[in-house]
């Protein structure tokens, strides 16, 4: 066990290279504070792919890092060994993966811990749901294909890969997003999208949401799950100044959003819900109110 310094710096930062530590967990299968969740896995703590939106956040308190959010990541390096316990003993009930980071980041293709717990569970008749930004999903496709109740879910925001790499700066191209989620579909798997969070007036406009759910509906998905912009806590200051950089003319309509979001997320409801109907597209939206602190307790590892 250990610190190890990762050789590339994240994409588009002039700072500290990534700092892996691999480290032990006591626990892997986690009760859900997400509803409909029952446990959620995540093989790693931190995340590569460096989203500025991203709420997961609120997990630095309880790993003693300092570092920016998307420049360390904790690997659980024993994770099926304990998942493995963990489901010998649990209640039945769907799982997770990931809900506190990416259990495709690109550490992935080193360490296969996904696929190792992917690997345990297949011995199991517990429903599971992967949420990933990463192709390298299919790399563990004869294992999906075997597990009771499958589900993939991309997260595809928009379809502007200019926009992607500005808010989402290290996780795959949104053209190989959508390529996997066809090679999924073709394969048998139930596939979904997540939509969320869409970005004012960057890709939630008429025609951008037009061609982003006529993409979803092409290439097979059963839903699509959409929200808007939480900018609560630290995700804000992070996209502030991804704003000051790119779009300076966006930080007071964010600033306001940031005071009370509930009526553009209304707004923003029935429109996707419209135009998801105009493709023959299922829609589920998120309902505010939620904690997502809660989703996944920390302190049971």
């Amino acid at each position: 066990m250990g610190d190890r310094t990762a050789i590339a710096a994240p994409a588009g930062e002039d700072e500290d290279p990534l700092l892996v530590r691999e480290i032990e967990c006591k626990s892997i299968l986690t009760k859900s504070g997400i509803e409909t969740v029952d446990y959620a896995i995540n093989p790693y703590v931190g995340c590569e792919h460096a989203c500025v939106y991203c709420y997961a956040t609120f997990m630095k308190r309880f790993t003693g890092h300092k570092e920016a959010w998307g420049t360390f990541v904790d690997v659980k390096v024993n994770a099926a060994e304990v998942l493995a316990r963990q489901l010998r003993r649990a209640k039945p009930g769907n799982i997770t993966l990931s809900t506190v980071t990416d259990a495709y980041q690109p550490l992935e293709e080193e360490y296969g811990l996904t696929r190792a717990c992917l690997e345990v569970l297949i011995d199991y008749d517990f429903p599971v749901s992967i949420l990933t930004k990463s192709a390298l999903v299919l790399r563990d496709l004869d294992l999906i294909v075997r597990l009771k109740d499958a589900k993939v879910a991309f997260t595809i925001t928009t379809l502007d890969d200019q926009i992607r790499r500005r808010f989402e700066p290290r996780s795959w191209p949104i053209p190989e997003r959508l390529e996997a989620l066809g090679a999924l579909a073709e394969a048998g798997i139930s596939t979904w999208a997540f939509c969320g969070p869409l970005l004012a007036f960057l890709s939630d406009g008429e025609a951008e949401l037009d061609a982003l759910f006529g993409e979803l509906k092409r290439v097979g998905v059963a839903y699509v799950l959409v929200d808007s912009l939480n900018l609560r806590g630290a995700a804000w200051g992070r996209v502030r100044k991804a704003l000051e950089a790119h779009y300076p003319d966006l930080v007071e309509v964010y600033r306001g959003l940031l005071t009370d979001r509930k009526p553009y997320h209304e707004i923003l409801m029935e429109k996707t819900r419209r135009i998801a109907a105009r493709h023959g597209l299922a829609w589920r939206g998120v309902t505010l109110g939620q904690d997502p602190e809660h989703v996944d307790d920390p302190r049971h590892d």
